[in-house]
């Protein structure tokens, strides 16, 4: 990974979510161009940061850095549903999942 690839995933998590970048700064507790500042290369978020802007976009970490997942916000919705399931729906999930695939 690189820093390129953390700027480009942050821009497109935040478009995802609909949200601006001044918006998104401000939300987080930073001056309006601390997003952009990021995304353009300036500065890069410390670890604590980076921790924040995950929870920001509903994602984890690990789905961040997943070049596989490209809608993870979506996973992770999905993912609290399929907590809750019973195994017959579970079961019923995944037979629904093969055929749709």
């Amino acid at each position: 990974m690189t820093e390129q690839y953390i700027r480009e995933r942050i821009s497109s998590l935040r478009i995802q979510r609909k949200v601006s970048e001044y918006r998104m700064s401000l939300e987080l507790g930073h001056s309006k161009g601390y997003i952009q500042s990021i995304t353009s290369g300036r500065s890069m978020p410390s670890m604590s940061e980076f921790l924040s802007i995950c929870k920001y976009l509903d994602v984890t970490p690990r789905d961040f850095f997943d070049e596989g997942i490209e809608y993870p916000m979506m996973m992770e919705k999905l993912y609290d549903e399929v907590r809750e399931m019973n195994p017959e729906n579970l079961e019923f999930l995944v037979e629904l999942g093969k055929r749709l695939h």
